[in-house]
């Protein structure tokens, strides 16, 4: 019998098209379109941690690494690359929506202290937005680019990869660093110390954090799409 030519192939419904998306990489997507904005709003406050001093938006930034070298670890250097240029979007739309929403008057009757921190908050110059655009698109794909290159070819990369996580979650922070504070800060005030310990900060979180968040992404990608190994 003939086997039906590919006009008659029956077509699949959007259901069955939506099944072709794996569970995990539809829910981290998601989680990593919502980081991407959130850590530029965050990085408005500056955190102690101990000897260490560093701006909040780390967090959500080394959860967007973690979160990256997961899906290439899971499902290619190609796809975690195709999300970095999607977390573009969020990006860019949150951007313009705080210009929008700078530029609207204000209610008298709002807040006063959070009338007068609001701006202050959101209102990032123009320079700030643009070094954050260029540190997050060079950072978060140099460091999935050094994930795939520390790749081991003897079929132990699961194994490994919390360990190659950080190491290049530490070498993205630290060209990050280098990009967004020259970027922001070249020629309005002294950058050597506030880029130093910038960086040390980093690594330190990109050794506690990153391995940990690599771990619980790929644990749970592998439940939501049923494999063990």
């Amino acid at each position: 019998m003939d086997s039906p030519s590919p006009a008659l192939a029956p077509l699949q419904t959007p259901a069955q098209s939506a099944l072709s998306i794996p569970r995990s990489l539809f829910l981290f997507a998601i989680l990593y379109g919502g980081m991407v904005p959130l850590g530029g709003f965050l990085g408005a406050k500056q955190v102690a941690l101990g000897p260490l001093a560093v701006e909040a938006g780390i967090f959500p930034f080394l959860t967007l690494v973690a979160i990256s070298s997961a899906i290439a670890e899971l499902h290619g250097k190609a796809t975690a690359d195709r999300l970095v240029r999607f977390g573009f979007v969020p990006l860019t739309i949150a951007i313009l929506l705080a210009l929008l929403v700078l530029q609207l008057p204000t209610d008298p009757g709002m807040y006063p202290p959070a009338k007068e921190a609001f701006p202050i908050i959101v209102g990032q110059s123009w320079r700030m937005m643009a070094a954050g655009i260029a540190a997050y698109g060079v950072s978060v794909t140099l460091n999935i680019w050094i994930f795939d290159r520390l790749r081991p070819k003897d079929g132990t990369a699961s194994r490994w990869a919390g360990f190659r996580g950080f190491i290049a979650a530490a070498l993205s922070q630290i060209v990050d660093t280098l990009i967004f504070i020259t970027a922001s800060f070249w020629g309005v005030r002294p950058i050597l110390d506030l880029m130093l310990g910038q960086m040390l900060a980093k690594v330190v979180l990109s050794a506690v954090l990153v391995p940990l968040i690599i771990w619980a992404v790929v644990a749970i990608s592998r439940q939501l799409d049923g494999k063990r190994s």
